[in-house]
């Protein structure tokens, strides 16, 4: 019967005793363990009367607090006898202190800023938790645009009937952008590094969450030809001398004409590869000249000033310069995946 059963396990527990830890971890896993002898009294209990089960469970719940207490007892005695026993070798050489490592977006992150802060670009900053107004409104997205839905965008609060009033998690830095230029006159020339969030799968190509740095310049007189100039320089500083760059008409809410950004491929120099796709080239950013109604939104004239914005994924440069074909890996703070950039650092 259950009742015998713990009544027996009741006289076990109240005599329990232990000599180390190991011994204490043992009965713990013998008693409170999911396979234990506690646990298993739960599956008996299904087969308790109807009448009896308030009486039954009383008992087992009494078991249980009084062997997770008695547990406790244990370790701690244990524990005070192997601190008292302890002594002191003066004579025994010190473990070596092991030192991380920085993480291979950290590496590429800071390799980024430092090729942009010697073409004159400053760093700037903004919150994650963003409104709607930075990350949106004044970057020229339609009230309907896809990216205002939940199915692209985690919302902290959504106002269905005014989306100004909506709080987020930022899609893009380009909301750095934003507050950079409503509050700073040109001329502006800043990059914005940071962690964004997409409601997307999970995925080996694809995350939740990744990091993107993007760059701003507005002065009088900037030029299309001034963007291609500074991010042809970008390449072959993070790529290579011999690298080129191809730009391909593209959509972007904020920038017109808008652009994406191919390099040749430096593993093949350009002929064609599996990692290439064949094609010779390779995707890293996306870019433009920025919209005049960005600027007027953001308070600056646009009859008078003009500028280029750029932006790319972090964890995409990374891949092509570490060919790290699982996206995922950048998160799970796998040790043995992060020894492999000791030398990077």
């Amino acid at each position: 019967m259950i009742l015998d059963k713990i009544d027996e396990l009741l006289k076990e527990v109240q005599n329990l005793s232990a000599k180390n830890a190991e011994e204490v971890e043992q009965l713990r896993l013998k008693y409170l363990s999911k396979k234990g002898a506690i646990t298993a009294l739960m599956q008996d209990f299904r087969n308790v009367a109807a009448d009896e089960k308030k009486t039954v469970g009383m008992k087992i719940n009494e078991l249980k607090q009084l062997a997770q207490q008695r547990i406790n007892e244990l370790k701690e005695q244990t524990e005070t006898q192997e601190a008292e026993g302890e002594t002191i070798d003066l004579t025994r050489s010190p473990y070596p202190i092991k030192l991380g490592t920085r993480h291979p977006l950290t590496i590429v992150t800071n390799e980024i800023i430092d090729i942009f802060s010697r073409m004159g670009f400053v760093l700037a900053d903004g919150p994650e938790v963003e409104d709607d107004l930075h990350v949106f409104t004044k970057m020229n997205f339609a009230a309907d645009h896809p990216a205002r839905d939940m199915q692209d965008t985690f919302f902290v609060s959504q106002h269905p009937n005014d989306v100004t009033k909506n709080i987020l998690l930022r899609s893009h830095t380009s909301s750095v952008q934003a507050r950079v230029m409503e509050q700073t006159q040109p001329p502006i020339r800043i990059i914005c590094p940071g962690r964004v969030y997409r409601n997307e799968a999970i995925t080996a190509r694809a995350h939740c969450f990744f990091h993107q740095v993007e760059g701003l310049y507005i002065d009088k007189n900037v030029s299309f030809t001034d963007l291609k100039q500074v991010l042809l320089s970008f390449a072959r500083e993070m790529f290579g001398a011999d690298t080129k760059i191809r730009l391909r008409p593209s959509y972007f809410p904020f920038t017109e004409p808008s652009a994406e950004m191919d390099i040749s491929c430096f593993i093949c120099g350009g002929d064609g590869c599996g990692f290439c796709k064949h094609s010779g080239w390779v995707e890293i950013l996306g870019c433009g000249m920025v919209d005049p109604n960005v600027l007027e939104q953001c308070g600056i004239d646009s009859t008078v000033y003009s500028g280029y914005a750029f932006g790319m994924g972090v964890e995409r440069i990374t891949n092509l310069k570490y060919q790290v074909s699982d996206l995922r890996m950048f998160s799970e703070n796998d040790v043995r995946f992060l020894k492999e950039f000791e030398a990077a650092n």
